[in-house]
């Protein structure tokens, strides 16, 4: 087919055949199709739409454009998670312990970050010698022998949606579920999971900012899952204030040690939980979410979860000796206390705002070229709901230069909270439940 009767095919609002999808991501990763004429497709699918089975064929054709990972060798069924994104998201670090220490083999490739703060991977390189660079044969034994790896991605995984990420962020077509869906699930199915558990963030920190859409995008991602043959469920949570209380890699790392313990926040152990439970229905060691949930908690109170973490580190080069000493992790030179200048409720936090703070003191990358400082970052002192009075320590900004008052990064965290009279309705955390067999909304 001529690549312009592909794009007046789906002008036209038809369907296209896998067989068309493959042979069109095919063709363009080979250049045979220019950027102007991809554009024009993506434009056409940004109004017009595609079909769960377009979309499906689209995720694999980009999936095969480049390396596949087998994890066949792996006893067991592999999962894997995937965050949509937010501030202050570190969940992948304690659910895969949690997950292996129920006997379900967590194989994970995560990515570093772009933006606010850095990826899983930047978080783990906080800690002293931590190898995030592992051979095929060392990653798939290392699963088989402690049930847990994180690595970051090798090889060239779904090189076709970089090439055509790249391009919608230029022609104003990123906002498109089908587009977005099998961009993330590429990814995850070109990186060998048997099953996989979506979190997607609903909320101002969030990709999503409406619950309907987040809802859109999860029935997306779990429809291609179906098609592709992975057991695919998502839990919908909410993104309006950051997870936890830590925004910044070694002191994430630190919430992490803290949540492993028993300790942790109480927004942030539910989600995990939540997640985790889910992993292990999808991984056949339970039967439903109550009896995973039952599970799951007992890993995490017998100090099981907190162990394999210890196992996870020094498998892979790490300082062990941080899950009972986290003060071993990098720490920034000064402190700065952002104060509250007026009595009432804490009644929103712009998250992403803090995230940007964040990344001003050099807690994520601006661009793929950037260092990332690992010591430094935000703890909370607040979160939405509670009540404050004039002075009260709102957030710790950890820094290696003196912060003043008028410092961009101390302003643009002030301003992150909003203070009212009345105390707000706090939204809940877990929003909906989306599986093959419909959408469970938790609100209601």
């Amino acid at each position: 087919m001529r690549a312009v009767d592909f794009i007046q095919q789906k002008r036209d609002g038809k369907e296209h055949s896998a067989q068309e999808i493959h042979e069109w991501i095919e063709r363009y990763c080979k250049g045979e199709i220019p950027d102007y004429q991809m554009s024009a497709w993506t434009m056409a699918v940004y109004f017009n739409g595609m079909t769960d089975k377009e979309v499906a064929a689209l995720t694999l054709a980009m999936a095969k454009s480049g390396d596949q990972v087998d994890l066949s060798a792996i006893q067991g069924i592999k999962v894997d998670k995937h965050s949509t994104g937010g501030v202050g998201d570190k969940t992948s670090l304690i659910i895969a312990p949690i997950v292996a220490a129920v006997g379900v083999p967590v194989a994970k490739m995560s990515g570093r970050g772009l933006g606010h703060t850095g990826g899983t991977i930047d978080k783990l390189e906080s800690i002293e010698g931590f190898h995030t660079e592992l051979t095929q044969k060392q990653f798939v034994e290392q699963v088989n022998s402690i049930g847990v790896s994180l690595i970051g991605q090798s090889g060239d995984l779904a090189p076709a949606d970089k090439k055509l990420y790249a391009l919608r962020d230029v022609t104003a077509t990123v906002e498109s579920i089908p587009l977005i869906s099998s961009s993330i699930m590429s990814k995850k199915i070109a990186a060998g999971a048997d099953a996989i558990v979506l979190d997607v963030k609903t909320g101002n920190g969030a990709f999503m900012k409406t619950l309907e859409d987040s809802i859109e995008l999860a029935q997306a991602m779990v429809s291609i899952g179906t098609e592709t043959g992975r057991e695919t469920a998502a839990i919908i949570s909410d993104m309006d204030q950051p997870l936890g209380y830590a925004i910044g890699n070694a002191l994430e790392i630190n919430e992490v040690i803290a949540t492993l313990k028993g300790n942790g926040p109480v927004d942030l152990t539910e989600l995990c939980l939540t997640l985790a439970a889910h992993l292990v229905v999808l991984g056949k060691k339970a039967a439903d979410p109550d009896e995973a949930r039952l599970l799951v908690e007992r890993a995490l109170q017998s100090g099981e979860a907190l162990e394999k973490l210890r196992q996870l580190i020094a498998a892979q080069g790490g300082d062990a000796a941080v899950v009972d000493e986290p003060e071993r992790l990098p720490q920034a030179a000064f402190t700065y206390e952002v104060k509250c200048e007026r009595d009432g409720y804490v009644s929103a936090i712009a998250a992403q705002t803090l995230g940007l703070a964040a990344m001003k003191l050099g807690a994520g990358r601006a661009t793929k070229e950037d260092a990332i400082d690992h010591s430094v970052g935000i703890v909370l002192g607040k979160k939405v709901g509670e009540k404050v009075s004039q002075g009260d320590v709102l957030a710790i900004m950890h820094a290696n230069a003196e912060l003043d008052p008028q410092h961009e990064a101390v302003q643009m965290t002030l301003s992150a909270f909003a203070i009212a009279e009345q105390a707000p309705a706090v939204r809940p955390l877990l929003q909906a439940i989306v599986t093959k067999a419909g959408v469970q909304r938790l609100l209601e």
